[in-house]
């Protein structure tokens, strides 16, 4: 790159990055004021806070770094014409494609960063964001519930034990679960403890019964044990667990068995998820490109470049607006993919054009205007 298109190349990655660090602290601050809970009810530190606030970095900077893009394109360009710079390197016959390539280079590295969050990083902080869900679900039942009360760990599920020993083993457990309409399954043990097993935490059981008792039956089954372990991911938010299409890796989205009951009860939300992790970065070039249009020719002070703003954003607005309804089409119809990647290529095919020939759309018009006026005067002579 010359002088010139290193010093616009900084620029605009100085305003990318700024753009895209405020833009994400904000979105992220409104996110962790909503999960205060994790401290306030249930006895979290604020590093477990923080860790967990953290994780939906990845899924923001995916939404929001192309929109930094082309905030940082509009930015750069119009202040080059402000400064006037644009005008001299237009007389001195520099193209628009050359004055394009520091915002290639541009687009190319935010484009990188999203495709790096989409396809890996996001996929990877929602399998995380659960593995603490259910450690926290863990830390109540040995840090939060104190002895003797009655706790509703979720609805219809009571949780209790007498007292705590001094090596953290619980005494006299009970615990009843009744989430299930149709039948009641009660636990009671003399001792338990949690445990983590790799991403699973459980709390273990010793020396109890269970009894399962159904609606219709006035007889309970009792079942005694010696040693029994409950799964605590069971009690994290609904379809926990990474069957869910989004905490799956996108190796395995693309892989995915078609018999396999949960992608078998949900295939269009299996394909949205697929589609939208490539559809991410296209969108990083697209508002690149848009925004270069819609600013790359000089213009005087006198002629302002507030309409082609306006307009430039009406279109990113627009766009966007288009990818969320073609992505919610995903789910219903496979020929939706047809629709949900020709609207953004068909927007960064049409800037391109703009960029090589700007006259092109006035030429058109012209033709078109062209094609009407014989029309009109065969009309008027037969008159």
């Amino acid at each position: 790159m010359s002088i010139f298109e290193r010093y616009v190349f900084r620029t605009a990655l100085g305003a990318f990055l700024t753009g895209l660090c405020l833009l994400t602290g904000v979105v992220w601050l409104a996110i962790a004021l909503r999960q205060v809970d994790l401290m306030a009810t249930k006895g979290q530190t604020l590093w477990i806070f923080l860790a967990v606030t953290g994780l939906t970095i990845p899924s923001l900077v995916m939404v929001i770094a192309p929109i930094a893009i082309f905030i940082a394109v509009l930015y750069t360009l119009n202040k080059l014409n402000g400064d006037s710079e644009l005008v001299v390197m237009s007389a001195t016959g520099m193209s628009g494609l050359r004055l394009l390539a520091p915002f290639a280079f541009l687009a190319v590295f935010g484009t990188a960063l999203v495709a790096a969050t989409s396809l890996w990083a996001m996929p990877a902080s929602f399998r995380e964001i659960t593995s603490q869900l259910t450690k926290i679900r863990a830390d109540m039942l040995t840090r939060v519930i104190r002895e003797g009360q009655f706790i509703y760990l979720d609805n219809g599920f009571v949780f209790h034990y007498r007292e705590r020993a001094p090596n953290g083993d619980m005494h006299g457990l009970f615990i009843q679960d009744r989430r299930e309409p149709d039948k009641t399954a009660t636990y009671i043990a003399e001792a338990g403890r949690t445990i983590e097993m790799g991403p699973q935490n459980y709390l273990v059981l010793e020396k109890g019964s269970i009894q399962r008792q159904a609606k219709d039956s006035l007889d309970p089954a009792i079942i005694a044990f010696e040693r029994y372990a409950i799964d605590l991911a069971q009690f994290s938010p609904d379809e926990t667990g990474p069957v869910r299409p989004r905490e799956r890796t996108t190796l395995e989205l693309l892989r995915r068995d078609p018999n396999e009951p949960m992608v078998r009860a949900n295939p269009g939300r299996f394909r949205q998820e697929l589609h939208e992790r490539f559809l991410n970065p296209l969108f990083a070039l697209v508002f690149t490109m848009v925004a270069f249009a819609a600013l790359h020719q000089p213009k005087t002070t006198r002629q302002g470049r507030g309409v082609a703003i306006a307009i430039a954003i009406g279109i990113a607005l627009t766009l966007r607006l288009a990818g969320f309804g073609t992505a919610a089409m995903l789910v219903r119809s496979e020929n939706a993919v047809w629709l949900a990647y020709g609207l953004p290529l068909l927007a960064f095919a049409a800037s391109l054009i703009y960029v090589i020939a700007p006259d092109a759309p006035r030429r058109l018009a012209e033709r078109l205007g062209a094609l009407r006026r014989p029309a009109s005067l065969h009309s008027g002579s037969a008159a």
